[in-house]
């Protein structure tokens, strides 16, 4: 503000002041009178602008405001400057020369590019200084000499007050940098002739200034009212999303994802380069425009949603009463097919799992395996073992399983009833599987075999228990069952049926190879490792060799079920047409089965060079002195042999198929394509040594690897160690530019997956179209008899044929 206190009060604070400098000061008093018309006005103004300029640092929409409110309140007056003790004298030579130079001042300051050399000049940190040296030397040089002195003195007092502005001083070196001023002048001279505060306010509406700042705030705060502006969805649109979201479905129905992905394409490609500029930002599109057309339409049918202000909150079929963690720890629930002492991989693999996943101190892990009775058991279990209850049976299990992986585990054991179906040597889950998991503890289910477990269930939909369901497949179902009378009709249906109950109660599947069919919501990996103890045998061999023992001794060796879809037809068919190029060659072959007969008559037929000896565990001691291991299989998805045999350090020769895709890496696994290519492998590992494996090589077959690639890929490392809050906060940084879809768009495929598991739990739920589809009498419920081994409430009565 500009200080212009009357001389009086001036001399009040200042009684010491010289003559002379009383003389000058009236000689200024009256140059101002003279000026004041023309310059009471500007000073006013100047001083709003220097005060609007000021509050410019600390908010740009405060400074606008303000710029606003003082020009339309300005008064354009400022008070008069006299002085009742010194009138104003008449007019001296000094002030005629005095009046050019204000008048150049003026003119000077009047400059047309005002507002660009303001913005560039008064930033909120500059300082503007202007120094009245020129007028001080021209009040000097009409001034006696001997009063110089005591003037300069006292205009260095003055300055020292920093003439009425507070964060501003004049200096010389700034004089020109002031003709953007000038150009204000000019321009608030302008708004004073306004008629009205209106027409000022008016004139800075339409200014270009005014209507970039708009531009800008609007950049920056999106207005709500530009939802209204997405343009609805046309026809092409509808019917490509419902397309996209069907093609699970369509799958059932044979139709290739491929081919409904190029449905969608053909739809879309028409407005593929106009589809989210319409709806997104000019900014934004280019992050969207990076993913492909299916996710380009899902963001365009989510911004029309979101326009209309729709907010998805679930599913027809949500069931929104699942687990909530309370203590802090997760709980897993680990759901198998099989139990030991049945030597078969759904009953080994689940237990190391277990063992493995309950060394983490996150979650607490729950083993459900089947009871079966003790007539099934005699039918079941080798060597006529037996258990007279569920207790006995865990205690086996235990055992068996500290005595191979060397620490004590954590975990508990839990069994469901089961019967046990001879025609199809597989046990069927009888009852609610999932009700033997307490709803306190339905956090975590993973299902080993979830189709087996699934074909016949009848009872709450795992997905809706469960906060996070995981499949894990280990048999190639399809090559068993063509293998069979009308086996190509039985495969048909049965490869619809997988994906059917996939779909409804999976939120993720892992197939370990992809030689299973491919499944709804699957990812191929193996998430298997091998007994610790067969590790243990290959680091005994290294260290006879590094002693220069001889480790192997034998020669070459099979060993599985002996059943002819394990492998058996392939490797009868292989010697038999190469009976003379193998010459000399032996193979011993280790197994039981229901097809054990059948097999070695055929052998014997065909004079094949065969020993048949009883099956045994393949850590046997017996078993350590063989360098080949010969495996001819292709109906396996990952044979649990062929691993136990690398880590042993033998040689393997198998089949190029996908089941040994994950063997492939080890130097000492020797893959065939022909029959001829299998004579030559066979030879070429019979004249050589196999490799010592490395540590990493022996690292990748073990449970420890196994886990880690269990926990990535079947996305329970997210689920366990992530909770809601840091997951949405990940979510809103990975999705800050991005619409997240699933706040406004519904999933049709959930809906889908609902609908499947409603119709699946119709049709489970009537006996005469279970026993249609091949299920056992009595599997919808379990029976009095294992109600009394698990302590159970008796079953309910239902009726013999129709279930109702």
């Amino acid at each position: 503000m500009i200080n212009l206190k009357p001389p009086e009060a001036r001399a009040s604070t200042s009684t010491a002041t010289p003559v002379t400098a009383e003389k000058a000061l009236s000689i200024i008093s009256r140059g101002w009178k003279e000026v004041r018309d023309s310059a009471d006005a500007d000073l006013q103004l100047m001083k709003n602008r220097a005060n609007s300029f000021k509050d410019l640092a600390s908010s740009f929409d405060r400074e606008l405001e303000n710029f606003l409110n003082s020009a339309s309140k300005s008064t354009f007056a400022v008070p008069a400057i006299r002085s009742s003790s010194h009138p104003f004298p008449s007019e001296s030579d000094f002030v005629k020369r005095l009046k050019p130079k204000l008048s150049e001042f003026r003119r000077t300051y009047s400059s047309p590019d005002f507002s660009r050399k303001v913005l560039e000049k008064l930033s909120p940190r500059a300082s503007i200084r202007i120094d009245l040296s020129a007028i001080r030397n021209a009040i000097v040089s009409e001034a006696e000499d001997g009063e110089g002195a005591d003037f300069d003195e006292k205009v260095r007092f003055r300055r020292g007050r920093r003439v009425g502005f507070t964060d501003f001083r004049w200096e010389e070196s700034q004089f020109k940098d002031w003709e953007p001023v000038r150009a204000l002048k000019t321009r608030l001279r302008e708004l004073e002739r306004k008629s009205s505060s209106s027409d000022i306010l008016e004139s800075l509406k339409n200014s270009e200034f005014v209507g970039k700042v708009k531009s800008s705030l609007k950049a920056i705060c999106k207005e709500p009212t530009e939802s209204k502006e997405v343009p609805p969805l046309d026809v092409p649109e509808l019917f490509a999303y419902l397309v996209r979201q069907s093609v699970p479905f369509l799958d059932q129905l044979g139709i290739k994802r491929d081919i409904s992905d190029k449905i969608v394409e053909s739809l879309c490609s028409k407005r593929k380069n106009q589809l989210l500029l319409r709806s997104i930002p000019a900014g934004e599109s280019s992050i969207v425009e990076s993913d492909n057309i299916g996710d380009e339409l899902d963001v365009r049918i989510a911004s029309v949603l979101q326009s209309t202000g729709h907010c998805h909150e679930g599913g027809f079929w949500a069931d929104s009463s699942k687990h909530e963690v309370t203590n802090g720890k997760r709980h897993v629930a680990i759901v198998t097919t099989a139990s030991l002492p049945w030597m078969t991989g759904t009953a080994v693999n689940p237990l190391f799992r277990a063992a493995y996943l309950s060394e983490s101190a996150k979650q607490d892990v729950t083993l459900l395996v089947p009871w079966l009775l003790q007539s099934d058991q005699e039918l079941v279990y080798p060597n006529n073992l037996t258990f007279s209850s569920p207790k006995e049976q865990e205690a086996y299990i235990r055992n068996w399983l500290e005595e191979r992986v060397g620490f004590k585990t954590d975990f508990k054991i839990s069994f469901y009833p089961a019967k046990f179906q001879k025609e199809r040597r597989s046990i069927i889950p009888a009852g609610d599987t999932s009700q033997f998991i307490p709803s306190k503890d339905a956090d975590i289910a993973i299902l080993e075999e979830p189709e087996h477990l699934n074909w016949y269930h009848h009872g709450k939909r795992w997905t809706d228990k469960f906060n996070h369901v995981v499949g894990i497949v280990h048999t190639n179902y399809l090559e068993y069952i063509k293998r069979e009378k009308n086996g190509a009709i039985q495969e048909f249906f049965v490869k619809h049926i997988n994906n059917w109950v996939m779909r409804a109660y999976c939120h993720k599947v892992l197939r370990l190879s992809a030689a299973t069919q491919d499944l709804p919501k699957s990812v191929v990996c193996n998430v298997h490792g091998v007994n610790p103890k067969f590790l243990q045998i290959g680091e005994k061999v290294d260290a006879e060799r590094e002693r220069g023992e001889k480790a192997f001794t034998k020669g070459a060796y099979f060993l599985g079920k002996m059943v002819w879809a394990k492998g058996y037809r392939e490797l009868i068919d292989l010697l038999a047409k190469h009976k003379r190029d193998l010459d000399g060659f032996n193979l011993d072959v280790f197994g039981n089965g229901e097809d054990a007969h059948e097999v070695q008559s055929t052998a014997r037929k065909l004079d094949l060079s065969l020993n048949f000896m009883k099956g045994r565990d393949h850590a046997d001691d017996s078993l350590h002195g063989y360098k080949v291991f010969i495996n001819p299989s292709v109906s396996d998805v990952l044979c649990t042999a062929t691993a136990e045999a690398l880590a042993m350090g033998k040689f393997v020769v198998c089949a190029d198929h996908p089941s040994n895709e994950f063997f492939r890496s080890f130097p000492n696994c020797m893959t065939y394509n022909t029959p001829e290519d299998f004579v030559a492998k066979v030879r070429e590992a019979m004249a050589n040594e196999p490799q010592p494996l490395t540590p990493e090589q022996r690292y990748n077959l073990s449970w420890e690897a196994a886990t880690k690639r269990f926990m990535e890929y079947s996305e329970l490392d997210r689920v366990l160690n992530i909770n809601d809050r840091e997951f949405d906060s990940l979510s809103s940084q990975n999705n800050s530019q991005v619409m997240r879809k699933s706040v406004s768009m519904p999933n049709l495929s959930g809906v889908v997956d609902g609908g499947l598991a409603f119709a699946h739990y119709c049709l489970t739920g009537n006996e005469f179209l279970r026993r249609c589809t091949g299920a056992m009498p009595g599997t919808r419920e379990y029976d009095m008899k294992h109600s009394e081994d698990l302590h159970l409430l008796p079953p309910q009565v239902e009726n013999p044929i129709y279930g109702w």
